[in-house]
Parts: C-alpha cells; structure tokens; sequence
C-alpha cells in the first residue's frame, strides 16, 4: 500500500532535514572543531589521497550541500555532492573496516551516501526551495 501524496512529500521532507542536519554537523565539525588542517592531517593518515583538496571538498560538500538537502534547494547537484564525499570516505576509509560504524565500518556513510543518491534522483518533494523556485507541478508519487 502506498502513502498518498502528501505523505510522501513530509516523510521526504523529514528524511531529508534529518540526513541534512547530519551532514552539515560533519562538515562544522571538520571546520570549526577540528579545522581544515587537523582534517587534512587525519586524512592523510588514514592514506585519503590529496588530503588537503579532500578536506576541503568533503567539508565544503558537508556544510553546503548539507545545507541544501535541508532546505531542498539544488537537490540533484547537492545530492551527487554528497554521494562522491561518502563514496570517497567508503572506498579510502571504511570499507577494509567491515560493516558496522562502532568498528569503523561503512554503515554510516553507505547510508548517508545512498539517501544523498535517492534524493538526487527522485528529488526533494513538494515542501522544498526546488519546488518553489522551478514550479514543477505535483507528482502522482514518489515511486509512480
């Protein structure tokens, strides 16, 4: 059985508010808490390769298109943003580490990763800066 319409649309809307906030407190984290640098050093000691560019891009990808999935605007670009930064962070950190995050393993950022590709695909939803900004009508559903 399928949620109707509008139901799709606030579950979207939470889910990606929720993933949004968890992306953009990664991101302040790697800025503010730990700093650019600190970031670059510890991804040069987990083998992340051009570990300065990546802090850069994966804190600038944290906190902007973390931003974006919140507010629902740029979704398709914020959304493959996000994707590569937890594409990288699987492949040059986590995967060796088997599955479960308490091991660090990659359940975290394969699922962050995945939500990110779901929304670039199938979009933000109705409650959205998207929705306003290019005034696409309503859909039938998410998964029509």
């Amino acid at each position: 059985m399928k949620l109707p319409p509008i139901a799709q649309d606030v579950v979207l809307l939470i889910a990606r508010v929720g993933v949004g906030i968890v992306f953009v407190a990664h991101g302040w984290q790697k800025f503010q808490t730990n700093g650019i640098d600190a970031t670059a050093q510890a991804f040069q000691g987990m083998g992340v390769p051009s570990p300065t560019i990546s802090a850069y891009y994966a804190t600038g990808a944290e906190l902007i298109a973390g931003t974006a999935l919140v507010l629902g605007v740029l979704t398709p670009i914020a959304g493959v943003l996000l994707t590569l930064d937890m594409l990288g962070a699987f492949l040059f950190v986590h995967a060796p580490n088997g599955v479960f995050a308490s091991d660090g393993g990659w359940e975290l950022v394969a699922a962050l990763g995945l939500f990110a590709l779901v929304v670039a695909v199938v979009g933000p939803g109705r409650f959205s800066l998207d929705r306003l900004i290019i005034r696409t009508p309503a859909r039938e559903s998410v998964a029509a």
